[in-house]
């Protein structure tokens, strides 16, 4: 659903605002890397190739490269602060 002219709908998330399709484009194409480094790590964790890795070093990577495309994600959404009942209007 088109919000404004070139834009989309924002996802229906308070503080999401509508997004255009080079965002959407952008976005999707990290989605695409985190979740081919994700399928890396899961490999590791089930020691697929017969080696022993550290478990609580991969939780880490696993957890910062998380968070790593969230601000990404977030740094080309830029969703916005939200009112608060009672806040100052």
């Amino acid at each position: 659903m088109m919000a404004h002219e070139g834009l989309r709908d924002g996802l229906p998330v308070a503080g999401y605002r509508p997004q255009s399709q080079q965002a959407i484009d952008t976005v999707n194409e990290f989605k695409d890397v985190e979740e081919r480094l994700l399928r890396a790590i899961d490999l590791l964790r089930d020691d697929v190739d017969g080696e022993q890795y550290d478990q609580r070093w991969l939780a880490i990577a696993r957890t910062t490269l998380e968070q790593g495309f969230m601000a990404l994600n977030r740094a080309v959404f830029r969703p916005a602060r939200i009112k608060l009942p009672g806040d100052a209007k």
